[in-house]
């Protein structure tokens, strides 16, 4: 006899997450069916046999979101918990901030355009990861390695093809300074522009809901209360439990991305973003590399994207083994010998990307009753709220995506709410973009998500040796996959893999976040020759064959 039993989700923001939600709870033994509603923020679930509820809910955690019985305390989406402070008077408001990246500068200068004292507290570098050791150093050094790569390998008949000196000394000195001016100007500038703003250099651990302590440097320490909170301390590189990995000197993204000698051969542990980035970059500045993913390239996209930058990886020497996981690491001879089910790999440098854990361990959020899932994440709801009601987070230190943008805006809306707004962070038309060559981007659901949801979606992929500008730049690696309601025809998602692929994704967001169907797009004028007109080809393959049609085809 089928039972069922319902579950509050917490911490879902988009479709993707009920999807994800879905999977893992159909893959506890015993559970016959699940279906997640994202609007509703909740579960219900058909067990065969008994299931402990607590079995189902560490399903939950275990990928990054939390799960309560209803009724139980804990936010629900678009609720505030039970037991809140009603979003009231911010008259005189006392915002404690602690983290001092895009998500606390984003909701500190918000916080005190209406009226309200900040006091931000950071135990490391101003600025956190983006300025410092993520977004801008990487982009700087994957643009370089794009310049080396052009010089080797363009396509172009009549230019003659040079093999590029690389300095990674002056690339690194090069790097360092934007990066400095960057958070000296975004950051450090703007401090000293909101003088409502208060810095305190130290690390913060709540004592109660309402006060932190502040451990500085020198070993003083002081107490800071609040009225409001904002926990956006962000994460750091996750190092997997290797057998012997921790006894060697191996690089995270934040060594390789100031490391001034060029590796002879790099091998690369991960198959996501970071691990992606910098194993082509330091491939096309001259390193031999190989890379390891436990599942396959991107796992978390679709398949043919995953597939799609293999391929591109490998005509250009990268070598990638896909379901491989070292069993053990071992560093003899400035050489790292690390240990497969089928070879023993050595290379002199060994990069570990292979995710991040969040920074929340130390801040003592367990004693003040702030949910987090098994990852160390804060579950938050889509108003930024965590499960105390004064108490908010944003960022990578959250269950949301690890991108800056929405870390930024996560920032603003929770100091919206703190103020006494009704703010919603809605991450249905997120775009992201992996910064390969060609470039993976996505927005909105694939056809196995669509699938997954229970809608009728149909789906087109256009190779980009249909598209006139590809062609021009004798480029034609990738495609663009369009996903569609099938009643309506309206846009569900989109997925690009091309060497402009974050350029063409913003046009697609847009269009989703419109509610426009593929005939929308497909009757849209778009300026020729341009990638992005890719998408309009696209949208015109549900109804023709476009190689039969002349160029600029309306």
């Amino acid at each position: 006899m089928t039972k069922n039993i319902a579950l509050d989700i917490l911490g879902m923001t988009c479709e993707h997450c009920a999807v994800t939600v879905q999977k893992a709870l159909r893959n506890v033994p015993g559970v016959q069916d699940a279906r997640v509603s994202f609007s509703q923020g909740q579960a219900n679930i058909d067990l065969a046999v008994d299931v402990p509820t607590r079995d189902l809910i560490a399903a939950v955690n275990l990928v990054g979101y939390g799960a309560v019985a209803p009724g139980e305390s804990g936010p629900k989406m678009g609720q505030i918990p039970t037991g809140a402070q009603p979003r009231s008077s911010s008259d005189g408001m006392r915002i404690v901030i602690i983290g001092s990246g895009s998500a606390a500068f984003a909701a500190a200068i918000r916080a005190v355009e209406e009226g309200a004292r900040v006091t931000m507290i950071e135990k490391g570098t101003l600025g956190g990861t983006c300025v410092n050791i993520g977004c801008v150093p990487s982009k700087i050094l994957i643009r370089a390695a794009q310049m080396a790569h052009e010089q080797r390998a363009h396509p172009f008949e009549g230019l003659a093809h040079a093999t590029p000196a690389v300095d990674r000394t002056a690339l690194v000195a090069q790097q360092q300074h934007r990066v400095e001016e960057l958070r000296q100007e975004k950051y450090a500038n703007v401090l000293t522009a909101y003088p409502a703003i208060t810095f305190l250099q130290g690390t913060a651990r709540f004592v109660d809901s309402h006060s932190v302590a502040v451990q500085s440097a020198d070993g003083t320490e002081q107490t800071v209360q609040g009225d409001r909170f904002l926990i956006a301390v962000g994460a750091r590189p996750h190092v997997p439990g290797i057998p012997g990995i921790a006894q060697t000197p191996y690089w995270t993204s934040t060594e390789a991305l100031v490391a001034t000698e060029l590796p002879q051969h790099l091998i690369v542990l991960g198959g996501s973003v970071v691990a992606v980035e910098m194993a082509q970059a330091f491939r096309r500045l001259g390193a031999q590399v190989t890379v390891l993913a436990r599942s396959t390239l991107l796992s978390r996209e679709d398949p043919a994207l995953g597939e799609g930058l293999k391929a591109a990886f490998e005509a250009e020497g990268i070598r990638v083994l896909l379901h491989t996981t070292p069993k053990s690491v071992r560093y003899e001879r400035d050489t790292f010998l690390v240990e497969t089910a089928t070879e023993t790999l050595r290379g002199d440098r060994l990069l570990v990307a292979t995710g991040r854990t969040p920074n929340t361990d130390q801040l003592g959020l367990e004693t003040i009753g702030v949910i987090t899932a098994d990852s160390g994440a804060i579950v938050v709801d889509d108003h930024m709220q965590t499960s105390v009601s004064h108490i908010f987070a944003a960022g990578d230190c959250t269950t949301l995506p690890q991108f800056v943008y929405v870390a930024a805006a996560g920032g603003t809306r929770a100091a919206i709410n703190m103020m006494g707004g009704d703010a919603v962070l809605d991450l249905q038309t997120m775009p992201a973009v992996v910064f390969t060559d060609p470039q993976v981007a996505t927005v909105g659901l694939d056809a196995r998500s669509a699938e997954r949801l229970g809608i009728r979606a149909i789906s087109r992929t256009l190779t980009l040796d249909n598209v006139p500008r590809a062609l021009a730049n004798f480029d034609t690696r990738g495609f663009i996959t369009l996903v569609v309601e099938e009643a309506t025809g309206k846009l569900l998602g989109a997925q690009v893999l091309a060497a402009e692929g974050g350029e063409i994704i913003q046009a697609a967001a847009l269009a989703l976040r419109g509610g426009l169907r593929y005939q929308d797009l497909a009757d849209q004028l778009f300026p020729y020759l341009t990638m992005v007109e890719g998408l309009k080809l696209c949208a015109q393959t549900f109804t023709k064959d476009v190689k039969q049609l002349s160029c600029c085809a309306g």
